[in-house]
């Protein structure tokens, strides 16, 4: 298949024109591999049996290899990540090493952190200009900068194009296959994660089926802050036999070390002018099409609500779904230029902006997110009372929608469809 370009790509480029050892992180197929073999000249495959064997007798191999070395899949051999951790120390050659991998050794490995050697970057499945479903018109890394570009732009794509986005996944795997078949490819995926990649940590999974459950309970709980007593109950209801709370929680951080589970913290700001502010995270699945997929949704009964998978929640679970998707769309822009992305919600619930996102200096972006085609003054009421509530904090304040138009509203708050909102 023909290398898609990604937004992480000048990024890694220009960390690897000055650094010596970059870790690509993500949850398994978002694409690190394809991605790194495109700046490697030579690479060692750990998943394969052949290969790992004779690294783990001497991990030193990679030493003798041609720079930049891709180490696939790092985690299966610890060792070799100590081994590049002093090569650098030894000599700060840039563009030495690139280090792939899904999830952290499995337990007792006993590693360094890696801080000051090895610089780790993040990568996720696929947003939608990667997939091409429209040429972006609106910068977010602009918007981010406070610099006044023009909004607007125009897309020919529709609430039913989004809800199958959403279905159809942003991992590149899956997306090379027709779309009749991606949901087996899903399927396969979640199953390998459940019932292969968690005992690959060192954590036996004895009852998969229980695991599968609060899986799909955690999905139903999407773009919400339930608590985790709450997803437990939802996911067996009535069942005695149910995981117990402890069980789950450390299913749960397995999970998030794979990076399958991926909750949005709350906000915390660093000059805190405000009081009052939850601290409890927002559920989110690396890609919704998995909490999709989890829940049994199709396109039609997303469309007409049919699904509800007994957590409660404001609103409809497309809406939950789309939120999830920009909130993946907005770490993968945020994170190449710095930015760090959270939620904010008052105690009470009186005041709730669905993304912060801050810059070094703290000042922040505001983001909605309307699962509808048109934008009235009324939306903006959190954006809004963020604003008078913060002085100068606010740089800029948007509303991501499903409309065809990007422009802005006459308090100057941008309206951007996500399929307009590009790097």
């Amino acid at each position: 298949m023909e290398y898609q370009s990604r937004v992480v790509d000048p990024l890694l480029k220009d960390l690897l024109s000055g650094l010596p050892a970059i870790a690509i992180e993500g949850a398994k197929g978002v694409g690190k591999t394809a991605t790194a073999q495109q700046y490697a000249s030579s690479t060692l495959n750990l998943d394969r049996a052949g290969v790992r064997s004779n690294v783990e007798a001497d991990p030193e191999v990679i030493l003798g290899m041609a720079p930049p070395t891709l180490i696939d899949e790092w985690q299966l051999v610890p060792p070799v990540w100590d081994v590049v951790r002093r090569e650098v120390d030894r000599e700060r050659i840039p563009g030495r090493f690139i280090l792939t991998g899904s999830s952290a050794p499995a337990s007792g490995a006993r590693l360094h952190s890696g801080a000051g050697r090895i610089v780790r970057l993040r990568m996720r499945p696929m947003t939608l200009p990667e997939r091409g479903v429209c040429t972006p018109s609106v910068s977010f890394s602009r918007i981010l900068a406070g610099e006044a570009q023009p909004v607007a732009g125009h897309c020919e794509f529709s609430l039913r194009d989004y809800t199958r986005e959403i279905l159809w996944s942003g991992l590149p795997g899956v997306r090379q296959d027709p779309p009749g078949y991606r949901l087996r490819q899903i399927d396969s995926y979640l199953t390998n994660s459940v019932e292969h990649d968690i005992p690959e940590l060192g954590v036996e999974v004895r009852r998969p089926a229980a695991l599968r459950a609060w899986l799909t309970a955690y999905a139903a709980a999407t773009s919400t802050t339930t608590n985790y007593t709450k997803i437990l109950n939802a996911a067996t209801p009535g069942d005695s036999d149910k995981l117990s709370r402890v069980t789950a929680g450390v299913y749960r951080e397995l999970l998030e070390r794979m990076m399958i589970l991926e909750p949005l913290p709350a906000w915390t700001p660093v000059f805190n002018p405000l009081s009052r502010l939850a601290q409890v995270p927002k559920h989110h699945l690396v890609d919704p099409a998995l909490a999709a997929r989890l829940l049994g949704a199709t396109e039609d009964s997303l469309l007409t609500d049919q699904i509800d998978g007994g957590i409660s929640r404001e609103g409809t679970l497309l809406g939950a779904l789309f939120e999830s998707l920009v909130v993946m769309t907005v770490r993968v822009f945020a994170e190449q230029i710095g930015g760090r992305v959270s939620h904010l919600r008052t105690r009470n619930g009186d005041h709730e902006v669905d993304l912060i996102v801050e810059r070094d200096d703290h000042r922040v972006v505001a983001i909605e997110v309307k699962l509808s085609n048109s934008v009235s003054a009324a939306d903006t009421k959190h954006l809004s009372w963020l604003t008078e509530s913060t002085d100068d904090l606010v740089v800029d304040r948007l509303i991501i929608n499903t409309g065809q138009f990007a422009h802005r509203l006459p308090d100057g708050t941008a309206v951007v469809p996500l399929a307009l909102l590009g790097p």
